[in-house]
């Protein structure tokens, strides 16, 4: 981060257990701060508690399998320039080595792991190729005023370890009246990917999400974000069909049955 970064800005890190010489690393660090867990307590709750030794005015989340290419903040920090106000929610564009589905992310494979990551290579094509700015900004790396974060609380706890906590996010955003999720195409970060999902115990997200909201994640980004589909401003709460009102109903139920079967 440091590398690439047109400015200084306030590094903060949560360690999870720690047992493999970070914790001692990062208290050598005199610019890093952190928050340490001795269990892996999960995405949510190590976001809230960085939260709690943030002074920056705009909160930037990375995951740890994330290499930020050059000019990243800068083409973030133009944009929020832009925009004038602080009811935005703003993503890099990822680089990942495989095709996962996601139609925000450009495809480049420059290796799996820090072993096998061609550092030259990404550095010589990360901006390759042109990318115009796309709707749905949802997953990190990402941007949002801190008066913004807190409006709605941080990321929700009963999301841990984290699986749909970015939608969810995304929904609380939406609820509070953001209407600007904007993915910005010159503003990159490799992603080796899976990386940190792999290491958790898998949470019910899916159907919590939907317990939650009454739709389905799917229905959210697709509907109501626009993810993927090219930037064209302000986004508009969408007509939704009867089939997809049904879709949903069913779902409400699945999610309704499932919770009362947990143990």
């Amino acid at each position: 981060m440091r590398k690439h970064s047109a400015f200084s800005h306030e590094i903060i890190v949560h360690i999870n257990e720690g047992k493999d010489g970070t914790k001692e690393w990062i208290e050598t660090q005199k610019d890093i701060l952190y928050t340490f867990s001795k269990e892996n307590i999960g995405i949510c709750m190590a976001l809230n508690q960085c939260r709690t030794l943030a002074s920056a005015d705009y909160l930037v989340y990375l995951n740890d399998d994330m290499y930020v290419c050059p000019g990243w903040d800068k083409a973030l920090l133009d944009e929020i320039k832009n925009i004038g106000h602080p009811f935005f929610f703003l993503s890099s564009t990822s680089i990942e080595p495989a095709y996962t589905g996601n139609p925000c992310v450009i495809v480049r494979d420059f290796g799996g792991d820090p072993s096998s990551f061609n550092e030259s290579g990404l550095l010589q094509k990360f901006n390759e190729p042109a990318k115009e700015n796309w709707s749905g900004a949802t997953w990190p790396p990402n941007v949002v005023h801190k008066k913004i974060w807190d409006l709605v609380g941080g990321y929700s706890i009963e999301f841990s370890p984290g699986l749909y906590s970015d939608p969810d996010f995304s929904m609380k955003l939406w609820r509070a009246g953001v209407r600007l999720f904007k993915g910005i195409g010159s503003s990159r970060a490799y992603h080796f990917g899976g990386k940190s999902t792999s290491r958790m115990v898998r949470n019910r997200g899916y159907y919590t999400f939907i317990s939650k909201w009454g739709m389905t994640s799917s229905t959210f980004t697709k509907a109501y974000l626009r993810t993927g589909e090219p930037f064209r401003g302000e986004l508009k709460a969408p007509e939704t069909g009867a089939s997809l009102r049904f879709k949903n109903w069913i779902k409400r139920l699945c999610a309704a049955w499932r919770n009362s079967s947990s143990p």
